[in-house]
């Protein structure tokens, strides 16, 4: 089971040890035009046209992750995940835990948090709302 972990500890820990992955699941088009954290890969779990989930996910993940790997291979550098809600990214940690990739986060409120009495997000908790970097293109 992913770990779970606040946005706020989240970006202490990608500031803390520099070898930490930070990935955003969401559909390519919320990363692009919702906004997404400075920094985020962009690896969808589930993708448009079909809203499938993606087949090649794990093994994008762990090419990431060798990508990066400085001759260490023993050890896994933190994986973390991040969605709208928190939902996403923790199915999409279950199936990497699942396939031995260990240190694994999940952000438990995503990247907009969730939902008020109004129906609208981002204003309770999330990245952003937590005054967290992030950018739109």
């Amino acid at each position: 089971m992913p770990k779970q972990i606040s946005p706020k500890d989240a970006y202490k820990l990608i500031e803390k040890d520099h070898s930490a992955l930070l990935i955003d699941v969401r559909s390519s088009m919320e990363y692009l035009f919702v906004g997404h954290p400075k920094g985020a890969v962009s690896i969808p779990w589930i993708d448009e046209p079909d809203w499938d989930i993606n087949p090649n996910f794990v093994k994008e993940i762990r090419q990431l992750i060798l990508g990066g790997a400085c001759g260490e291979l023993d050890s896994q550098p933190p994986v973390i995940l991040i969605c709208r809600s928190g939902k996403r990214s923790m199915e999409a940690g279950k199936v990497l835990v699942e396939d031995n990739i260990m240190n694994v986060y999940n952000i438990d409120t995503g990247f907009e948090g969730d939902l008020d009495d109004h129906h609208q997000r981002s204003t309770l908790n999330g990245w952003r709302h937590d005054g967290l970097p992030w950018e739109q293109c």
